[in-house]
């Protein structure tokens, strides 16, 4: 009997049992391998994984955030999955999401999470507004914002504080034509689209048309605001309309894309399934992960926890059918991911400050997102 441990990423309380559930399933069709399956919570994740690899008693399967991944090979952890994928394997995804567990031209992380971002809309305000459909260029969103605030709301959600804070100024840049890095890898942070894309979030707090105290607000903070009817629009994922249908069942709403400012193009981002190199069982956990990439699994982990379906089977099925996440599904060819570089999180966090910097008005945008290239620049010489 060979023991093949999992460590999984806390999305709800449905996580352990869907795994546990999927555990006993291989394991009757599979009588000489046990499944034992371990719940981390997401907030301590990279610590508990670290720790295990450092006292040389960690799992054999994990899911990871795939921007976790450039460093955890360069500490040579990592198992590629090449070796182990047949053509079919490798076909049954949707393209895009296998190139962020891709590098140097090897498969190490499989997506088992996936979202883009939409922007949500209050239908009430948004019609009062005179934009009933919801916006579709940051020109509307302002002066939607502008109506929303004369009608006593709050016009545009945005957020400045942890998770995703860099994130909100990279769907204004990529929409304004900009890139997070140049032709040559370089930050390109203080281009002119750069610059005018913090300087659109900029105005819009100094018109006082977002929430106050916008570095005050987390991603969870933004969506109460909006479940509250406080707020007329905000960017978020696809796990926010379960949370939505549930919580504000009378509340009407819509999605529509990233507003656009000359281009389309959203935030996507994944999860990976990784196999740890020092894994004495890697046949057996392999077979686990073949399994956990057929239709059934996928479906039933993706639906139940709202992620993107990333796999071809699971994007046909009934499942996804629906309009509201069929409206996501439609903004996967505008789908960008930030760069797959073993500094990324460090940079991200220089983003944010910058970007924290402008929205308190201790610095302009040119200063902060010129120090950010700097602070970019120099942590990308590092590594």
């Amino acid at each position: 009997m060979e023991t093949v441990r999992v460590t999984v990423a806390h999305y709800s309380n449905g996580t352990a049992p869907y795994f546990r559930q999927m555990a006993e399933q291989f394991e009757r069709a599979n009588p000489g391998i046990r499944i034992k399956v371990e719940d981390v919570n997401w907030d301590s994740l990279l610590q508990k994984l670290q720790i295990d690899v450092a006292g040389g008693v960690n799992a054999d399967i994990s899911i990871i955030g795939t921007r976790w991944l450039p460093e955890m090979l360069q500490d040579d952890l990592v198992e590629p999955l090449d070796g182990y994928m047949d053509p079919a394997f490798r076909a049954r995804f949707i393209g895009a999401f296998l190139t962020p567990g891709q590098a140097q031209g090897k498969t190490y992380g499989l997506p088992i999470a996936a979202s883009v971002r939409g922007l949500f809309y209050n239908k009430q305000m948004l019609a009062k507004a005179g934009f009933p459909d919801g916006p579709t260029t940051w020109s509307d969103v302002l002066q939607a914002a502008r109506r929303i605030k004369q009608n006593g709301g709050y016009g545009f959600g945005l957020q400045g504080k942890e998770i995703e804070t860099d994130v909100y100024w990279y769907y204004a840049l990529w929409t304004h034509g900009g890139e997070l890095l140049d032709a040559q890898g370089k930050p390109a942070f203080a281009s002119p689209a750069a610059i005018k894309s913090a300087k659109l979030y900029q105005s819009l707090i100094g018109e006082g048309l977002t929430q106050p105290g916008v570095t005050s607000y987390s991603r969870e903070d933004v969506q109460n605001l909006f479940k509250q009817g406080r707020l007329g629009m905000m960017i978020s994922a696809p796990f926010v309309v379960k949370q939505l249908q549930k919580e504000v069942p009378g509340m009407q709403w819509g999605i529509v894309p990233i507003p656009t400012a000359g281009r389309a193009a959203t935030f996507a981002t994944t999860d990976s399934l990784i196999l740890f190199k020092n894994s004495r069982v890697k046949r057996s956990a392999w077979k686990f992960i073949d399994f956990l990439f057929t239709k059934a699994p996928r479906v039933a982990f993706t639906s139940a926890e709202g992620f993107m379906p990333t796999t071809q089977e699971e994007a046909a099925d009934p499942a996804f059918a629906d309009p509201l996440t069929r409206s996501f599904v439609d903004m996967l060819p505008t789908a960008r991911f930030t760069p797959t570089v073993q500094a990324w999180e460090d940079i991200a966090k220089s983003v944010s400050n910058a970007m924290q910097a402008v929205y308190l008005n201790r610095a302009t945008p040119e200063q902060a997102l010129g120090a950010a290239a700097a602070e970019a620049e120099q942590a990308l010489k590092k590594n």
